[in-house]
């Protein structure tokens, strides 16, 4: 089963996701995809370490920030039983992604070509997967280049990913709403 975990920052998603893995399996893998820069964010990752820890559920963290579809496709393969696996957070995989594609000429294709391997790794992944997202849509244009496409690139990847999975929730203000089911189809 996939689950897709969207809403704004510190609307409570990743709390919410982290729920959704722990009613599903008695462990899982935690995949970070932050890369850490200064140190606001490594004791932003060194807090929710910390909180994983002492909350009492079997969580092996794997921080990849880049290489997630075979990151996905190599724990689709353990030997010893597959596992659930919590991806927090796509937008920021897909940051990661576009800055290091960002000086090429097609970065755009380079981009959209790891959205798709991702998607297909996903979709093919036979375990539970819940993955948390940013809706970044909501607010206005950005002024610059790279903020436009990250805004582009994401909607699309948020959109795909919620074609493939099987619930989609909308977290806001810490309540978690489950959007697939009340899909209206034309």
């Amino acid at each position: 089963m996939i689950a897709l975990i969207t809403g704004g920052a510190r609307s409570g998603k990743s709390a919410f996701a982290e729920k959704w893995v722990m009613k599903q399996a008695q462990s899982a893998v935690y995949v970070a995809t932050a890369q850490i820069f200064d140190e606001e964010m490594r004791e932003r990752v060194g807090l929710h370490r910390q909180q994983r820890l002492e909350g009492g559920y079997d969580w092996t963290t794997v921080e990849e920030p880049l290489k997630l579809p075979e990151l996905l496709e190599e724990l689709s393969q353990t030997p010893d039983g597959v596992p659930a696996v919590l991806v927090d957070c796509l937008t920021l995989w897909l940051s990661n992604v576009l800055l290091a594609k960002w000086d090429t000429p097609d970065y755009a294709d380079g981009v959209e070509d790891e959205i798709e391997r991702l998607i297909l790794a996903a979709k093919r992944y036979p375990g539970n997967l819940a993955m948390v997202t940013n809706e970044v849509g909501s607010g206005i244009v950005p002024e610059y280049p790279l903020g436009r496409a990250y805004r582009d690139l994401a909607g699309r990847l948020n959109r795909k990913a919620a074609e493939i999975s099987d619930q989609v929730f909308l977290v806001t203000v810490g309540i978690p709403v489950e959007l697939k089911s009340r899909e209206y189809l034309i």
